[in-house]
């Protein structure tokens, strides 16, 4: 299987005990943040605000599978606590803890595909 097909291939993958697994072809990545707003009698306004936990969820499109991953038996819907590795021209984005919330599945005879899958990460590095 030709995996170079598309210019960011090598850029953005999924990894998995340290071996890479996928290749994705793009990525839409949302941070969200709990916050709550602290109230005082008397006051119209908030006083404060406290920050809450953070979520991370990304939408990747275009998975395909690594020769290896496939030889050893790869299956999108069993994987789960894996890192998604983003390399940009000045830094390294690492989400880990991953596991997938949502998968759309398409493909053609003897590939190995996801369409779309949104996963969940429960944190976010980044690395010059």
């Amino acid at each position: 299987m030709n995996i170079t097909g598309f210019p960011t291939s090598s850029n953005i993958y999924l990894e998995a005990g340290g071996k890479k697994i996928a290749v994705v072809q793009s990525y839409k990545a949302t941070a969200r943040r709990s916050s709550r707003s602290v109230e005082a009698f008397g006051e119209s306004e908030p006083v404060a605000t406290i920050e809450g936990t953070k979520s991370y969820e990304i939408v990747l499109t275009r998975l395909y599978a690594t020769d290896e991953a496939i030889s050893d038996g790869i299956d999108f819907y069993s994987i789960q606590d894996f890192s998604l590795v983003i390399v940009k021209p000045d830094r390294r984005v690492v989400y880990t803890g991953c596991s997938w919330s949502d998968i759309e599945e398409t493909g053609e005879l003897g590939e190995m595909v996801a369409e779309k899958i949104t996963i969940v990460a429960k944190k976010r590095m980044e690395t010059a």
